[in-house]
């Protein structure tokens, strides 16, 4: 089993999640985050004084899958949420020891 996080632009979310949805993905946690990276922020004008927003708005998936599915997880993802431009986001995958379903204590990959 995997753990598949991506940090994507917000206004791609709709379209991330219908292609996971099309790609047989139904499961994931969607958190409102910030952060910066290349981008290194933006500088704004507010009332006549310039400010420099240093973390931008994203979004973070998480999403458990079996080994089987995690290449078509990441098309999924990149095809969805690539623009080509800076800022797009990245995509971690790690390993799962263990998944447990809280309600019928299910375990492993019958839980995902």
């Amino acid at each position: 089993m995997k753990k598949i996080e991506a940090i994507i632009k917000p206004f791609k979310l709709e379209d991330v999640k219908d292609a996971l949805v099309e790609a047989g993905i139904t499961g994931m946690s969607v958190y409102d985050v910030k952060g910066y990276g290349r981008q290194q922020g933006h500088s704004e004008l507010y009332r006549g004084a310039e400010y420099v927003v240093d973390f931008l708005p994203k979004i973070k998936i998480d999403l458990v899958v079996q080994e089987d599915m995690v290449d078509t997880a990441i098309s999924a993802i990149v095809e969805a949420a690539k623009t080509g431009k800076i800022g797009d986001g990245k995509i971690f995958v790690s390993s799962l020891d263990e998944v447990v379903r809280i309600r019928t204590e299910e375990k492993g990959p019958e839980a995902i």
